[in-house]
C-alpha cells in the first residue's frame, strides 16, 4: 500500500463549499497524510527540514488546491521554492524524490468547457498546471493527470458530494497502486 501526502492550500478554507467536502471525505482514510500548509504555517515561515521529512515518508504527493488566478495559493509556490533545493531534489546529487508520483487535486469555478483553447480561458487545466508536471519530471518524479473540480461556483451540494466520493475512490485507487500517469 503507497503512502499519499495530500499538501492542502485554501487560504479560505472556512469559506470553501467544495474542499471542505473533499477533505471531509478522506479524514482518517488509512495510508493518507492531510497537510493543510495554511494551517501550520500562517506565517508562511515553512520548515524545510521537516517538509523534507515527510516527503521521504510517503510515495505519492499530491498539491490540493483551489485554481487561484490559473495558478495555485502563494504558499504553494512558498513551499515549493524553499523545500525543492537543488542537491536534495534535483540537480545531480538531488535524487530524493527519484520514482515517486506528483499531481494536483484542484477545483476550478469554471465548467470544463471553459478550458479549452475555444473556450473563456483559452487553456486547458493541463496547460495551466505544466508548472506542477515539470517540476515533477525535474525531481525524477512521475506525474499523474489531475483530479478537477469543474464548476464550483454552480455545482449544487448534491454534485459536490458525488465529487467528495469520487475524489476518495481516486484516492484508494492511487494507494492501492492503480495510478493513471502521463
Amino acid at each position: 500500500m503507497a503512502k499519499i501526502l495530500i499538501l492542502f492550500a485554501h487560504p479560505a478554507f472556512e469559506k470553501s463549499r467544495v474542499h471542505s467536502q473533499l477533505v471531509a471525505a478522506i479524514r482518517g482514510m488509512q495510508g493518507v497524510t492531510l497537510h493543510d500548509l495554511y494551517e501550520v504555517y500562517p506565517d508562511m515561515n515553512i520548515d524545510v527540514r521537516h517538509e523534507q521529512s515527510l516527503l521521504l515518508q510517503h510515495d505519492i504527493i499530491l498539491f490540493q488546491h483551489p485554481l487561484y488566478w490559473y495558478s495555485a495559493p502563494a504558499i504553494i509556490k512558498q513551499w515549493q521554492d524553499l523545500v525543492l533545493e537543488h542537491g536534495w531534489a534535483y540537480g545531480r546529487t538531488g535524487t530524493a524524490l527519484r520514482g515517486k508520483i506528483a499531481g494536483n487535486v484542484i477545483s476550478a469555478g469554471a465548467q470544463e468547457t471553459s478550458y479549452s483553447k475555444e473556450g473563456w480561458h483559452h487553456f486547458t487545466i493541463n496547460e495551466f498546471l505544466l508548472p506542477f508536471k515539470q517540476t515533477a519530471i525535474l525531481c525524477n518524479m512521475q506525474y499523474i493527470d489531475p483530479f478537477v473540480v469543474y464548476g464550483t461556483h454552480r455545482l449544487s451540494y448534491t454534485g459536490i458530494l458525488e465529487q467528495a466520493v469520487s475524489y476518495k475512490q481516486m484516492l484508494e485507487r492511487l494507494r492501492d497502486g492503480q495510478p493513471k500517469i502521463q
